[in-house]
């Protein structure tokens, strides 16, 4: 089984919105992107390397029949999407290319085509 930490996968989702904006660019028609509904099976682990933090990963489905109800738990959540240089609706089709440089990492830095490496914007 490969581990997937909650926020790869949900980085994963915002990844593929950004490319389906890119490839409807000049496209005569564009969506706009309602709200997201994800649900994870996790499993809460405590990561003694870095600072002890504890981290949620992602739990396949049936991957492992040992686990019990009480190691899982399930996380459900709604992402409102936004344009962060409009503060409007993410539309899937624009006239500009897609860019992730403004998106930071949890250490704060860029991580995006185009990124420097300093803060986010």
């Amino acid at each position: 089984m490969t581990d997937i930490e909650l926020a790869d996968a949900i980085e994963s989702v915002r990844d593929q919105l950004v490319e389906a904006a890119g490839r409807a660019t000049g496209k005569p028609v564009a969506f706009e992107v309602g709200d997201i509904e994800m649900e994870f099976t996790i499993e809460l682990r405590k990561e003694v390397k870095g600072g002890a933090k504890v981290k949620a990963w992602v739990v396949e489905a049936g991957a492992d029949a040992s686990r019990t109800r009480g190691d899982t738990h399930r996380v459900s959540f709604t992402l409102k999407p936004r344009n962060a240089t409009t503060n409007g609706p993410w539309l899937v089709g624009n006239d500009e290319a897609g860019d992730t440089s403004a998106f930071a990492d949890a250490s704060g830095q860029g991580s995006g085509p185009g990124s420097a490496g300093g803060p986010a914007r």
